[in-house]
């Protein structure tokens, strides 16, 4: 695999300061949020480089875990940050189902599919959780936005429907639906268009690192299942115990954990 040096990244990096400058030409704004990202993107990546190699190093199964259970807080932390309209108890709900979803998910890969040994191995289980991780972040985060948007706008439709007789579940499904098919979206999408209008990350950087293309095509086709599995999870344990939030315990919709969604 042919080698990046330092100096190499000093001259990547030069493209940031080539955004920078069109941006600040066409006075759009955001030059700071730009030069804030790429600054934090380039801490941060080294800071898990070296701490990976300290990990593949020591391979001691507690702390792999404990880095596990810091990258699902910060996943957490990072969806609440994305999302205007929160549910109810949202961290907690969040959390819950990130850490059910994204760790079925885990296990089901590393454990069922790929047989790790040890179940530790932290060159495959550290990637792939990251990767689970990251695109369950999306869905976790138009679900819950969207569930909170779309029981503000239908919120009277929603309480003429509990005055007719229905359960909460019946009167919030449309909303559910909605938020559901929300969170699916990019995953969907990223699946339609793999190998057609781009290679997905994974793929390259295997092929990059000297695997074979077959190879390396079907690890991408089975963390994309995964991801996949593990999004639709996620959202199910955010959405069933969300909308149950929005109502009190005679089936009274509250009203004042909603605002109208302009």
């Amino acid at each position: 695999m042919l080698d990046i040096s330092l100096s190499d990244l000093v001259l990547v990096y030069g493209l940031i300061l080539f955004s920078l400058v069109l941006m600040r030409m066409n006075r759009v704004g955001g030059e700071v949020e730009l030069l804030t990202a790429s600054l934090r993107m380039l801490v941060q990546l080294l800071a898990a480089g070296y701490l990976l190699h300290l990990l593949f190093s020591l391979r001691q199964p507690l702390l792999i875990l404990l880095v596990l259970l810091v990258m699902l807080f910060f996943a957490v932390i990072t969806v609440g940050g994305r999302v205007e309209q929160r549910l109810p108890r949202f961290y907690r709900v969040v959390g819950s189902a990130m850490l059910i979803g994204c760790g079925s998910g885990t296990f089901y890969l590393t454990y069922i599919v790929l047989g790790l040994s040890p179940w530790y191995e932290p060159r495959y289980l550290i990637p792939l959780t990251g990767m689970i991780l990251g695109n369950a972040m999306t869905g976790a985060a138009l679900a819950a936005e969207r569930l909170a948007g779309e029981m503000a706008i239908r919120q009277d439709e929603i309480e003429t429907l509990i005055c007719l007789g229905a359960s909460p579940r019946q009167a919030s499904s449309s909303a559910i639906r909605a938020a559901f098919r929300a969170a699916m979206i990019p995953a969907i999408n990223a699946m339609a268009a793999m190998g057609v209008v781009f290679l997905p990350g994974m793929m390259t950087g295997q092929i990059l690192s000297g695997t074979e293309p077959i190879l390396a095509v079907r690890y991408q086709i089975t963390i994309m299942c995964v991801i996949t599995g593990s999004v639709a999870l996620t959202t199910c344990l955010i959405l069933l115990p969300g909308y149950r939030g929005y109502f009190t315990a005679a089936e009274q919709l509250r009203r004042d954990l909603l605002r109208k969604a302009v």
